[in-house]
């Protein structure tokens, strides 16, 4: 296998990936205060984890830890330039890992390794699979994550190298979850979140239906997307996507991802921090003035070896668009098993950590 090292400034396309690549990806980040209030005002997110500071030390955290969720957003923002400025579309994501806190201050940078690529039928396009590793500034790995994107070719006779379709792990083994050593849960106060409902409250395959539903404004979403620094052309330049099929921008997928999240806090009150996105889909484009509402679906439950103050919760995210989840009975297709529902924008699989309780 050739490995070399690639710093790109270009953007590329899907015949100047080979398995193997690696690139360095430029603009490292520190994050501020001002990112963490804005990523509160524009998803109205409200865990009191990543947003009282003496809610935060009662758990053993020296400060108010960033939420995984903008933690995320802004690694994944690094990757644009080089993986995806010119994408048709972002798949999926599989074996996201939250491996270490962050905290204000904390200056974050991103390398890709190419695992894979895979040309399309119709010798226009393609799929590259990336793996992609976080730093902070004293070189310790905070998350990871695989991810695939189509892309266009930007020479249609251009030659693809052999395909190779890595493999892509359903979940992320529970023994292999990163937990802060210094959080403790057996202080957790349930008059900040107002639910007293933990882990043992909630039962495998136990469905919650989020009523309150969120219109994704224009304005919100663009701002959104550039804090994360995403610049993929789908979400900006309305000119370019007034030629394709969508007529218009798209939402970044990732805010979809944000505001399904913002909206189960209602139900999913106690659930501490995200340590895993097992696998995810955005199954059906969001553009501006859409409502989304969002379903959560407990698929497993964990206990955390020698740890009696919490546990871990698999579940199921569905993001739904311009329909209440009550009414949503199916999220595939009836006609269709394999094809997910027109109103169905996300599926996500992930995992928390949520108190026991005495």
């Amino acid at each position: 296998m050739l490995l070399w090292s690639l710093k790109m400034s270009k953007s590329n396309y899907l015949e100047d990936f080979a398995v193997g690549q690696k690139i360095v990806h430029a603009i490292p980040r520190t994050i501020s205060e001002g990112d963490a209030s804005l990523y509160i005002a524009l998803t109205g997110d409200r865990r009191p984890l990543f947003c009282s500071e003496t809610f935060a030390s009662h758990l053993g955290y020296k400060e108010i830890p960033i939420n995984d969720m903008l933690v995320f957003h802004i690694a994944f923002g690094r990757t644009v330039q080089d993986i995806s400025l010119n994408a048709i579309a972002n798949l999926g994501y599989a074996d996201v890992r939250f491996t270490s806190s962050v905290f204000l201050g904390d200056t974050l940078r991103s390398e890709s390794t190419v695992i894979g690529i895979k040309e399309n039928s119709n010798k226009k396009n393609g799929i590259v699979y990336v793996y992609s590793s976080v730093y902070n500034q004293h070189n310790e790995q905070v998350l990871s994550w695989q991810r695939w994107v189509m892309l266009p070719k930007k020479n249609n006779e251009a030659l693809v190298p052999t395909t190779h379709i890595p493999e892509i792990k359903d979940h992320v083994d529970p023994k292999n979850i990163s937990i802060p050593s210094y959080l403790n849960a057996r202080n957790f106060d349930i008059a900040s979140t107002g639910s007293d409902k933990l882990w043992g409250d909630y039962l495998v395959g136990q469905t919650i239906d989020h009523s309150h539903g969120l219109t994704v404004d224009e304005t919100a979403h663009t701002m959104a997307t550039h804090l994360y620094q995403n610049n993929a052309r789908l979400h900006f330049d309305g000119h370019l996507m007034e030629k394709t099929a969508f007529k218009k921008r798209l939402v970044y997928g990732g805010h979809i991802i944000s505001l399904c999240h913002a909206i189960n806090f209602q139900g999913m009150e106690n659930a501490l921090n995200i340590v895993a996105i097992n696998s995810g889909v955005h199954s059906n484009p969001t553009f501006s003035g859409d409502t989304i509402y969002a379903k959560t679906v407990v698929l497993e439950k964990h206990k955390v070896e020698g740890r009696s103050d919490l546990g871990l919760l698999r579940l199921r995210l569905i993001g739904i668009k311009n329909l209440e989840p009550s009414s949503l009975h199916s999220i595939m297709q009836e006609d269709a098993p394999k094809i997910y529902h027109k109103n169905v924008v996300l599926d996500i699989d992930y995992t928390v950590t949520i108190p026991r309780g005495n």
